[in-house]
């Protein structure tokens, strides 16, 4: 084994002790990386490059900052194509690349079908893994922002029920309840 590779062992050895050794860190660490392709490494990274998500108020303003906001070439008349601005923190795009990849060939069904949506409109593979790139980089904002562990059979046309109570779902009131 050489020089770099015993470096390497070293380095994600010294990442994963420090994540370790911050319960409220870990405990993210686990949460985001149940997704499938993104391993601690990867967490490290978007944890380190977006300060823990502390200095975002929105996810516009994440995906902007890692330079996933869609830009039109326009001029006058001339309406051009629309391409991700990557004006951002390239460190992010970068460490999302092999995620992406592994979430679409994992089949893993809210990453596939974005991906084979894109793909079909597009006819480019590579917009389908930037959209699977910015999804992973959204639901870790979520995940981290809820402190919830990430659930791959979440089905998001499931109401949500507000306390026993209440006696309410987000989308009925009942009546006599109105203020």
């Amino acid at each position: 084994m050489g020089l770099i590779e015993k470096q390497i062992i070293e380095m994600v050895a010294a990442i994963e002790k420090l994540i370790s050794t911050d319960p409220i860190l870990a405990a993210h660490c686990r949460n985001i990386t149940a997704i499938k392709g993104i391993g601690t490494l990867s967490f490290a990274v978007i944890a380190a490059e977006t300060n823990g998500f502390a200095l975002f108020k929105n996810v516009s303003s994440l995906v902007s900052y890692a330079g996933y906001d869609i830009v039109e070439n326009q001029s006058g008349n001339h309406v051009g194509r629309t391409k991700i601005s990557k004006k951002g923190n390239s460190r992010i795009r970068r460490i999302l690349h092999m995620p992406a990849l592994c979430a679409v060939r994992d089949d893993q069904p809210q990453f596939r079908d974005l991906f084979e949506r894109v793909y079909q409109r597009t006819g480019k593979k590579m917009k389908g893994y930037v959209a699977v790139q910015k999804k992973l980089l959204v639901m870790a904002y979520h995940l981290w922002r809820r402190n919830e562990a990430y659930n791959p059979a979440f089905d998001k046309e499931i109401k949500i029920i507000t306390p026993e109570n209440s006696g309410a779902t987000h989308d009925k009131i009942p009546e006599g309840n109105l203020h």
